[in-house]
């Protein structure tokens, strides 16, 4: 009896033991189950709803660029993306094979692409390749039960008809870096995003961009669509209208031809930029979904470096165009009149150096209305030195000269006005009167940017008005870009005049050295310069540099004299005179536009 007792009481210990552990257990599984069904059930059930519903992006189509007119400059094509989804990850190497073949793609260059892209939103697919062609699209689609989770993504690829013409106004396309992902400015941005880099395209990103839209869609456990559940629709980006003529903006990059260097056009009333040329350029199309390592080699290897803006960013000598500011600050300063005459031998011996006119017998006797038409150096050396290098400082900048000209477009130069204080500052030593003479004639320390020079020329068109050069006539749904009265500069209308006289017999005169631009039945007025890029010693011939070191070439002008409509700037890298290589061009696209726009 004692001993059964002892046994059951042995027994029901153990039991007590059996259901505290049972106890035990199913207290554990119920506070388990609490956690994930309340505590966590939100989060659980946002991961399967993510195992069951993607979300895939819609691109907003870019706005689109027009010119003037409303011809087209930039728009969008169809572009298609292969792509892997997050949840694929883990079948990346059962699928590494046929992904390589289709794509034509190293398989190790395939997952060194996942790799970098982990750190992606898990609802943002993996690139795996962009801008797939026909055939490589219709093998992912064949092959579509074989790939799961890699899908293909439309998106519209920006396109620049006009290729190389016009570059660098419109810019270009490139993904988004790190840097520029760091910064307020892009913080609606993803990894993988494409957005401006230079010219309209930047400067107007926000406006261009429009607003992604959304697809929420039902896939099943391989992956493929089931339904959609929800949308979003994209907004497009407003539409942008340039001030450039296309027809105009054609025809002088033609007139260029394979010259390096620059042609730009402007109403002179209104600051309007109306053809905007730079060469070597560059084809927007290779950014824009990605320019591969090869043809960015070519580009940034290239000794005429075509990603340069020659036109804001190309700084170089004005030589004879400076001219004219230079009589200017003579006759603001009471230096010289209109009929004050110099005689020109040839040379200017000034010290124990002499200096060189362009025409080596010698111009004879000049006034100021001869020695600007025939462009003779010995008549503003004496000037120059006449007025001294501060003076000619102040009306240069008066110009503009020495800052940006305002234009929208970024990394625009401001050249440089030498002053005495400057030299002091800059080498430690002081300006040589010398010095003052190279100045007077555009040479020296000058330097300036072909749009500076548009601006110069245009101020004198427009009889003292100092414009500020604009390319965007007006942004979709806006009535147009308000323009600010523009200012007159402090010179009297009697030197402007004295210089519009002179620069009409430029190429009207019987002895102008740019009558090779005259147009029947067009009054143009201009400026020949000729800008050398080294000096030469004596008894040295300048036929004899290489290219590379030939002078560059000038010429601007407007037409029609009385009632101008346009004003053009030509640079000729390496061109040698400028009557010879400049002239003709801004000729022809006078002539162009006044005759096809009925002027």
């Amino acid at each position: 009896m004692d001993f059964d007792q002892e046994i059951i009481e042995a027994l029901s210990q153990r039991l007590g033991f059996l259901k505290f552990f049972v106890f035990l257990v199913f207290f554990i599984i119920f506070v388990r189950l609490f956690y994930l069904q309340v505590v966590k059930g939100d989060y659980f059930f946002d991961l399967s709803e993510n195992n069951r519903i993607k979300i895939q992006e819609i691109p907003a189509p870019r706005g689109v660029i027009y010119d003037r007119n409303g011809r087209v400059l930039a728009n969008n094509t169809p572009s298609f993306d292969v792509s892997l989804l997050y949840s694929g990850i883990k079948q990346l190497n059962g699928i590494l094979p046929l992904l390589s073949e289709i794509l034509n793609l190293d398989q190790q260059e395939i997952i060194k692409k996942v790799k970098n892209s982990l750190y992606l939103p898990r609802f943002k697919p993996i690139k795996i390749k962009v801008d797939v062609n026909r055939k490589e699209l219709s093998g992912i689609e064949f092959h579509k039960l074989d790939l799961p989770n890699v899908v293909v993504e439309f998106f519209p690829k920006r396109n620049y008809p006009l290729k190389e013409d016009l570059a660098h106004v419109l810019g270009y396309l490139g993904e988004i870096n790190k840097s520029e992902l760091s910064q307020p400015e892009y913080s609606s941005y993803t990894p993988g995003d494409f957005l401006g880099k230079s010219g309209i395209e930047k400067v107007f990103e926000n406006s261009l961009r429009g607003r992604s839209g959304w697809l929420q869609f039902e896939v099943d456990s391989l992956g493929r669509k089931k339904g959609v559940l929800g949308s979003v629709d994209p907004v497009p980006g407003k539409d942008i209208f340039l001030t450039i003529d296309l027809g105009l903006q054609g025809f002088a990059d033609q007139a260029l031809g394979e010259k390096n260097g620059a042609v730009i056009a402007m109403d002179p009333n209104t600051g309007e930029i109306l053809a905007f040329v730079s060469h070597p350029s560059f084809n927007p199309n290779l950014f824009s979904r990605g320019i591969s390592s090869n043809d960015w080699s070519v580009l940034i290897k290239n000794p005429f470096h075509p990603l340069t803006n020659k036109g804001i960013q190309g700084l170089y000598p004005p030589g004879s165009l400076f001219k004219i500011v230079t009589a200017i600050a003579g006759l603001e300063e009471g230096k010289i009149t209109p009929e004050t005459k110099i005689f020109c031998n040839g040379s200017f011996r000034f010290g124990n150096r002499l200096y060189r006119c362009w025409k080596k017998g010698g111009h004879g006797t000049l006034n100021l209305f001869d020695a600007i038409e025939q462009s003779c150096d010995v008549y503003f050396y004496q000037v120059g030195h006449l007025v001294e290098v501060d003076s000619l400082a102040y009306y240069a900048k008066l110009f503009g000269l020495g800052n940006p000209t305002g234009l929208i477009l970024e990394n625009e130069k401001g050249g440089l006005v030498p002053t005495s204080k400057w030299k002091k500052k800059t080498f430690h030593i002081p300006w040589q009167k010398g010095e003052t003479l190279s100045c007077a004639v555009g040479q020296g320390f000058y330097v300036t940017t072909p749009l500076q020079m548009l601006v110069l020329i245009s101020t004198i068109a427009n009889k003292g008005k100092l414009p500020t050069p604009s390319l965007v006539k007006k942004l979709e749904g806006e009535r147009g870009i308000l323009k600010d009265d523009i200012p007159q500069i402090s010179i009297s209308p009697e030197s402007i005049n004295i210089i519009r006289e002179s620069l009409l017999r430029v190429v009207q005169g019987q002895n102008g050295t740019a009558k090779i631009a005259r147009v029947v039945g067009i009054e143009i007025a201009g400026k020949t310069g000729t800008a050398q890029v080294v000096g030469l010693p004596p008894g040295e011939m300048r036929s004899e540099l290489p290219s590379y070191l030939q002078d560059h070439a000038w010429f601007f002008a407007f037409a029609p004299f009385n009632n101008p409509k346009i004003a053009v700037v030509v640079l000729v890298e390496h061109g040698g005179f400028g009557s010879v290589a400049a002239a003709p061009i801004a000729r022809d696209v006078i002539k162009y536009y006044i005759e096809n726009k009925g002027l």
